[in-house]
């Protein structure tokens, strides 16, 4: 497993008065060491220029490229790929046993784990295992809480509601609408008969669909164009190939390659020959395809119930994991204290003191917070990196 430690760089505090995060991108088969570090909250972009909306202003900052063949974490034998959750969640926790054992410094800072995507499906489940090894005395560290960015936690109320959303929003007309319908209830079907490998083909079906009806909308924000790029050659497996090049690949963009397996890979010194950053992402979505489509509310409920402070956070411009989505998955919470968490009005947030233009919304109650990213899409940071650096800054309790 590769990982990348960044320490919090602040011009008045040093980092053991920082926090600490850990970051995980999503896919799966998605790097955080090249696309959550040069393209979202790291500390310099893709073209090597610094990024003033960095995170490490707030954090010291922990990419581990997860699961195994993701980035430049790489497996000698296929048999290794995680194929579920379970297998995600005890590599990582092998990972942060030795991290927090040979970086000791580390070991008394908040630490969180902060998600985007399937990664946020990841961070749940790593959430509560940490909690728990925490609790057993097995791993030494001060574990804050987790943050869900537009995550993946049930895949089913974020197809069934790609329809309204995009209606609402001009995406779809009224045929459109009865055709996205209609892919979403059969993939409702596959989901309550378990029948998960087939729900993920369904799902990959549902989004051709989408495609067909908006024009190619871009699923990671309704406002850009996203444009397919198929080769011929790939359609020996169309539709995984199809899947992996939609939710996989866009996260590798040319450009991203040739720095991390270019220049990057040169001053690590560390990368074996045999290894290409990305190089197995494919399988590992491929081996993730019968894990995909499970719901992880009830790790989420788990997370809750054991007092672990739990931030969902999503861009009002998402599609493939929309806000109204996050909002029914939540409603069937079985959290106590649910109801008066929904009675609670959100409050409107700006960058800065001075700015008039409303940046999010936000709604806390007990360990269970929701922001709502105003004008950003799948990957906050990258379309809002003022909001959120500063709702960073608020979970972490650096500011209100």
């Amino acid at each position: 497993m590769f990982w990348w430690l960044y320490y919090a760089n602040n011009p008045t505090k040093d980092f053991t008065e920082l926090p600490l995060i850990l970051w995980l991108q999503g896919g799966p088969g998605a790097s955080g060491s090249g696309f959550g570090n040069f393209e979202e909250i790291g500390p310099l972009d893709k073209e090597m220029k610094p990024r003033n909306t960095t995170w490490l202003q707030a954090a010291s900052i922990l990419f581990v490229d997860n699961p195994v063949g993701a980035g430049f974490s790489y497996v000698d034998d296929c048999s290794l790929f995680a194929k579920n959750l379970t297998t995600v969640v005890s590599d990582m926790m092998v990972f942060l046993g030795e991290f927090f054992t040979s970086r000791t410094e580390f070991q008394t800072i908040p630490f969180y784990v902060f998600s985007e995507s399937y990664g946020g499906k990841m961070a749940a489940g790593i959430a509560l295992a940490l909690h728990e090894a925490v609790q057993n005395g097995t791993i030494r560290c001060n574990f804050m809480g987790t943050a869900l960015g537009d995550s993946w936690i049930s895949p089913l109320d974020s197809v069934l509601s790609w329809g309204p959303y995009l209606y609402s929003t001009s995406l779809l007309d009224d045929n459109g609408l009865a055709e996205v319908t209609a892919v979403a209830k059969e993939i409702m079907a596959a989901i309550n008969k378990n029948q998960y490998g087939l729900a993920t083909e369904l799902w990959g079906k549902a989004e051709s669909i989408i495609e067909e009806n908006t024009d190619n909308v871009n699923f990671y924000n309704i406002m850009t164009k996203d444009v397919p790029e198929m080769k011929a050659s790939d359609q020996e497996n169309l539709h995984f190939m199809r899947l992996y090049q939609r939710h996989v690949k866009t996260m590798g963009k040319d450009s991203l390659k040739d720095l991390m397996n270019g220049p990057i890979r040169k001053k690590l010194q560390i990368i074996p020959d045999c290894v290409q950053w990305g190089g197995q992402s494919r399988q590992v979505f491929e081996n993730m395809a019968e894990d995909f489509m499970k719901p992880v509310i009830d790790i989420v409920d788990q997370l809750l119930a054991a007092k672990v402070n739990v931030t969902v956070y999503n861009g009002q411009l998402d599609l493939i994991v929309d806000t109204m989505g996050q909002e029914a998955w939540i409603r069937k919470l079985k959290w106590p204290c649910l109801a008066q968490f929904s009675q609670q009005r959100w409050k409107p947030l700006y960058v800065s003191p001075e700015s008039t233009e409303t940046a999010a919304f936000h709604k806390a109650y007990e360990n269970l917070a929701f922001f709502w990213i105003l004008k950003a899409g799948h990957m906050v940071p990258s379309d809002q990196g003022e909001m959120a650096l500063k709702m960073l800054r608020m979970v972490t309790q650096q500011q209100h």
